[in-house]
């Protein structure tokens, strides 16, 4: 959903508890970028068949064999490749002009459009062809980075109230993206600017920020005709904001969709971080719902908070059939779009991901699934650190609310396969080189 991170849906109250967990809105003192921070390992791997390392040497690949992967052959291999193939259109359109990262996870783009071009060329896979596709034209390899697990949250579609105009409860505006905004890094980039500015407001001199949440709300914007449509709660709108995208009831007996089109350009800060760090809610006692009451209770004061909050989101209009869009611009699938980091992570790459304890998103055992990258998020930072989409409305935010499980992630890296003399080598005219033992 264009999974801004900066991505919950208050009123829905169990449901938000997803953006706490994603987001640094914190159960907990810890947040989940300390917990995931990729950090040197003192017992690195040194370069060994089947390894590959980071020019930092801070993060490496092991190359596994699919049989080692946890659950592999139980996966429905055919909706990971439906999935996969929502994001091929866009990969292969936007790879000649994407520049290769030195990151070890990160699959060069014109890599990643081959193996596109062979899912588009597969006519009705079946669940078996699809199982064989993911097999023939990629090689799984563990992330090894100095931790033994990473993190995964949730998140979700929050539906929500709305009108087209101002009247009576429906005081609360939501604003599209204003035709002065400048992106100063690609949006699927936005994350990667922690700490400095991703968009600026273009002036006739030049460039400078934009308006903060606090101006905004206090009328920075009135009078440019940028109101999309209304809701009735400050505080379920900022939690809109959180969450990225939205389904809106409108008032006519109409739905629509509303989606992230950008945002002002200021990093995302957790107000819930604040208010434990200035004692004003205590960790043990923060959920989304204490934290939802709080901001209620005492509006003028709730407003104060949210406000230190600097970032802002603007929305756009998508048609109500077309469900909520990621990052790349496709249609998100619950259950297998998962937000990353694109430090580590090329948008639209497969991820395999284990997570043996997240057993409530699944009809028996852990979470042991083939997902894509398809989504960021301002909080989901690491090369282990993934937030699953878990899809629209109540039931899809209660998954999401109670989910903040340890996992890994096995990342697939397109394949060539060429003899050599001391085995099969892997990727021999790619910018990395694989080499596995042959059996393997």
């Amino acid at each position: 959903m264009a999974r801004v991170s900066d991505h919950a849906g208050p009123s829905l109250a169990v449901a938000c508890a997803a953006a706490i967990l994603a987001l640094g809105v914190l159960l907990a003192p810890v947040t989940a970028q300390a917990n995931t921070e990729a950090k040197p390992s003192t017992s690195m791997p040194q370069d060994k068949p089947g390894s590959r390392k980071g020019s930092d040497g801070s993060t490496t690949l092991e190359a596994m064999r699919f049989a080692d992967l946890p659950g592999w052959s139980h996966d429905d291999h055919l909706a990971a490749f439906k999935t996969f193939l929502k994001s091929c259109e866009r990969v292969i359109k936007t790879a000649p002009r994407t520049k290769a990262s030195e990151a070890p996870s990160k699959v060069p783009p014109e890599e990643l459009a081959g193996t596109c071009q062979a899912a588009q060329a597969l006519r009705k896979p079946t669940k078996a062809a699809a199982k064989h596709f993911f097999e023939t034209h990629f090689t799984p390899h563990r992330i090894v980075y100095g931790k033994p697990q990473g993190l995964l949250t949730g998140y979700y579609e929050p539906v929500l109230k709305g009108s087209r105009t101002r009247h009576g409860k429906y005081q609360t505006p939501v604003y599209k993206r204003p035709s002065d905004l400048l992106n100063l890094v690609d949006e699927a980039d936005r994350a990667s600017t922690q700490d400095s500015l991703s968009h600026v407001r273009k002036t006739s001199t030049g460039t400078a920020p934009f308006p903060t949440r606090q101006q905004i709300e206090e009328g920075a914007l009135d009078g440019h005709d940028l109101e999309l449509l209304y809701l009735e709660d400050p505080v379920e709108c900022f939690f809109m904001h959180i969450q990225g995208s939205a389904r809106i009831e409108m008032t006519d007996g109409s739905t629509v969709r509303i989606n992230y089109a950008g945002k002002n350009g200021h990093p995302y800060s957790s107000i819930g971080r604040y208010l434990i760090e200035n004692n004003i809610l205590s960790a043990d006692k923060m959920s989304m719902q204490a934290l939802g009451k709080w901001l209620r209770s005492d509006p003028d004061r709730g407003r104060r908070v949210m406000w230190q909050n600097k970032s802002f989101i603007f929305f756009r209009e998508i048609g109500d059939a077309e469900g909520p869009m990621g990052a790349m611009s496709v249609t998100l699938t619950p259950g297998r779009s998962l937000a990353v980091d694109t430090s580590f992570h090329t948008l639209g790459t497969p991820l395999y991901v284990s997570a043996p304890g997240l057993k409530h998103a699944t009809k028996g055992g852990g979470f042991n699934r083939l997902m894509v990258a398809q989504d960021v998020g301002s909080a989901i930072k690491g090369p282990e650190r993934g937030d699953i989409y878990f899809g629209s409305g109540d039931k899809a935010g209660r998954t999401a609310g109670v989910t903040k499980h340890a996992g890994n992630f096995y990342v697939l890296l397109p394949s060539t396969v060429e003899t050599a003399d001391h085995g099969i080598r892997f990727g021999e005219h790619l910018q990395w080189q694989t080499t596995v033992k042959a059996g393997h």
